[in-house]
């Protein structure tokens, strides 16, 4: 079977960013950064992005190029004994996360087609009411029936293949989510409680993080992974796609920037809303989004269109995201089991969608899986992934990230070195403590959940 490649760079790059700008960067970020004490968060964040993050996007760049392979392949190709099933962690990842996700991904269509037909004002003039609002549609039918028509897109998009599918949906979906992006930014700058709203966002408070690094620095570490879907075999699969003429320390450079850049501009959207409602972020988990937002939504000159704007902007983001987690599940059938790009799609499609009906039925399991994931999973892939290529196969991956751009001398040495020492010591500390957090999730919060069956 012939390898599709992409038609564009462009292709290549907006895909790799419509990958990493999702509901990871428009959905987690706003409520995680208002957990871990907003500014304080950010700026662990931002370091992690660019002393972790972009030498850890090349270590999955080299392998999925010089392989040609979905990470399973990959890993077995280029490994021998137990890296040979390294790559089932990055399946077992994607399968996890877009089984979840996608029922995230479900409330914010549900919320877009709310403030078409009814407006936010009816159901969320209050905290309180708000909440009901969002208990209704985050679990039950209405839930399950949006999972399963997301999905329903998510799987028309992949087996349409990488230039007709994936190819065409983010040259539309990654101008259009910057575009709305910053026009409600600029909305944002012109209400009332902005300079607070700034304030808050962006004057970090040292004693902060140094009182609470056990919690910044595994949730910045996942949320940096997440957001650049690193550690989930995603840049493995999308640059096994690549020709050998690409510089790929120049896309990695553009993908994590416009990535990061798109994550600030998310947080100049979402804190002045929150403030100018009078709501502190931080509050509500995952639902804060859309508890706060609805509230804000009221409160707000013509929040109404405001609302539907941002939540149908969600909604595209979180498409664009997903598709890039099913190509990494689907290319695997296509590469190891010789299936064909439909019925692998729809078969992985729909086995995912199972996976994720629990969590339309309880949130209680959307935690049990995102912190799985987060916390565990991706950090696991990286911390994997950051060993092979900074110790098993070192000359290999910086021959391999030399073509397309020539001799890098001592630059390609000291990638090798920052992948080997400072990577790994960081990502393996961020690992434990996301563990210990697991674990005291699954004692503390999900056991007092089973005791109450």
């Amino acid at each position: 079977m012939v390898r599709e490649t992409w038609a564009t760079r462009v292709g290549f790059i907006l895909a790799a960013v419509g990958s990493a700008v999702g509901l990871g960067n428009i959905w987690r970020f706003p409520f995680v950064t208002g957990q871990e004490g907003g500014s304080a968060f950010l700026l662990v964040y931002l370091l992690f992005i660019a002393l972790i993050g972009f030498p850890a996007i090349l270590v999955e760049f080299v392998i999925g190029r010089r392989t040609k392979l979905n990470p399973v392949g990959a890993l077995r190709e280029l490994g021998s004994g137990l890296w040979n099933h390294v790559g089932w962690l990055f399946v077992i990842t994607g399968f996890v996360i877009l089984s979840y996700y996608s029922v995230v991904a479900g409330w914010f269509l549900r919320y877009t087609l709310i403030g078409i037909t009814d407006g936010y004002a009816a159901g969320a003039a209050s905290p309180e009411a708000a909440g009901a609002l969002f208990g209704s549609v985050a679990t039950g039918l209405d839930s399950l029936l949006f999972h399963a028509i997301f999905m329903a897109i998510v799987i028309g998009i992949i087996a349409a293949g990488v230039r007709s599918g994936i190819e065409i949906a983010v040259k539309v979906m990654v101008p259009a989510i910057v575009v709305l992006l910053v026009g409600l930014a600029a909305y944002g700058f012109t209400l009332d409680a902005s300079t607070e709203a700034y304030a808050y966002y962006l004057s970090p408070d040292f004693g902060v993080i140094l009182e609470n690094w056990t919690s910044i620095l595994p949730a910045a570490a996942g949320q940096a992974f997440f957001t650049l879907s690193l550690g989930m075999g995603v840049m493995i699969t999308y640059a096994s796609y690549l020709g050998e003429d690409r510089n790929l320390a120049e896309d990695a450079g553009v993908i994590v920037g416009l990535d990061t850049l798109i994550a600030v501009v998310v947080g100049f959207v979402v804190f002045p809303f929150l403030f100018a409602a009078g709501l502190s972020p931080g509050d509500g988990g995952a639902g804060e989004i859309f508890v706060s937002l609805t509230v804000a939504f009221t409160e707000i000159p013509a929040g109404r269109f405001i609302g539907v704007v941002f939540f149908g902007m969600v909604g595209i983001a979180a498409l664009s995201s997903a598709i890039s987690i099913l190509e990494v599940v689907t290319s695997y059938l296509i590469d190891e089991r010789d299936l064909d790009r439909v019925p692998a799609a729809a078969s992985i499609g729909v086995a995912i969608f199972l996976l994720g009906i629990p969590v339309t039925i309880d949130l209680v399991f959307l935690d049990l899986l995102d912190k799985f994931a987060d916390d565990v999973l991706l950090v696991l892939g990286a911390l994997l992934l950051s060993v092979f290529v900074g110790w098993v196969v070192p000359e290999l991956a910086r021959d391999e990230l030399e073509k397309g751009i020539g001799d890098l001398g001592r630059l390609g040495t000291a990638w090798i070195w920052i992948v080997r020492i400072p990577i790994i010591a960081v990502v393996f500390i961020s690992l434990y403590l996301g563990v210990v957090e697991y674990v005291d999730f699954l004692t503390d919060d999900f056991a007092a959940w089973l005791a109450a069956r």
